[in-house]
């Protein structure tokens, strides 16, 4: 089942409750307006669903996993804000035609998130638990978090990792910093917080980290250096990584640190094209496109299960 792992869709429902919205996040028409960024013309065509599955269809895929842009930081809005824009979103997605699934999104602004709430979007047709990162960057944060990933774990489902919110840099910074700097440093503290108090408590639980989270297993000699234990050639085999925007040389780079039986292909779409890296072998591909998601996946329940 050829799939991609991370894409982004916004449904009906949750535009018209952005446009609604009288302060960031919110749309005024196609213009996106998010806290300390400058406004961003988002293309309608991206959020077409016809549009999207006729895409879907040409990429070979037989399932595409939407993804909350966690960027938007709609986990952190109050709870009475928060609600309404996660219930359209999973409402929105879930009803969406083949090949689209979601993941599920929680709100993490109350003193305690909610455990009952991820298992019924679970229980309901998500395939897993998506946290972001700026949510998991040391032992407080994943503390904060623990009573959802024990709902994960317990019924068997995936961490998935998406870079949170990043307001853009002062001085003129370019367009592409938040990507490349902000996204970079979440994905790298929150790879190291999870190698350092995510393991020990989810010793079996599977994650998956976008962006290759930032290259951030390419530091295992440095770590090992500095006293980070002397089991850096040990693969953890339920630690997966998403390739978007990455393409043949990096991809070829974690290949050679973890191995590639946990590298899954994602394409970040709408925001990135997909790439398939050019390993040299087709079995590589099949094991990036098909057999590697199936195993972050598992045994994945359908709606109303």
């Amino acid at each position: 089942m050829p799939t991609d792992v991370h894409q982004h869709l916004w449904p009906p429902g949750f535009i018209a409750l952005l446009r609604a919205r009288a302060t960031p996040p919110r749309l005024a028409g196609w213009t996106l307006h998010l806290p300390g960024e400058p406004p961003y013309d988002v293309d309608p065509a991206d959020h077409d669903i016809a549009s999207r599955v006729r895409l879907a269809r040409a990429d070979g895929l037989d399932l595409a996993l939407v993804s909350l842009s966690s960027p938007l930081g709609i986990e952190y809005l109050p709870p009475e804000e928060a609600a309404p824009l996660l219930t359209a979103f999973h409402d929105g997605v879930l009803a969406l035609p083949a090949p689209f699934r979601v993941w599920a999104s929680p709100c993490l602004s109350a003193p305690e998130p909610d455990p009952e709430a991820l298992r019924r979007e679970l229980t309901r047709g998500c395939v897993g638990l998506q946290l972001p990162a700026t949510a998991l960057l040391d032992a407080e944060g994943r503390a904060h978090c623990a009573p959802l990933l024990d709902v994960a774990a317990r019924m068997d489902r995936p961490l998935f990792v998406h870079p949170g919110a990043a307001p853009s840099a002062s001085g003129g910074a370019p367009v592409w910093w938040p990507a490349l700097v902000p996204y970079v440093q979440q994905l790298h503290a929150s790879w190291f917080a999870f190698r350092a108090f995510g393991r020990p408590r989810h010793p079996g639980q599977r994650v998956c980290f976008a962006a290759l989270a930032g290259l951030a297993p390419l530091h295992g000699e440095r770590l090992m250096a500095r006293g980070g234990g002397r089991d850096r050639g040990r693969v953890d085999c339920d630690a997966f990584y998403e390739t978007s925007s990455y393409g043949t040389r990096a991809v070829d780079a974690l290949v050679r640190a973890v191995g590639i039986d946990v590298v899954v292909t994602g394409s970040d779409r709408p925001y990135a094209a997909p790439a398939i890296p050019d390993l040299g072998a087709d079995a590589a591909v099949h094991a990036l496109r098909t057999a590697n998601p199936a195993r972050l996946l598992g045994p994945m329940k359908g709606a109303g299960s």
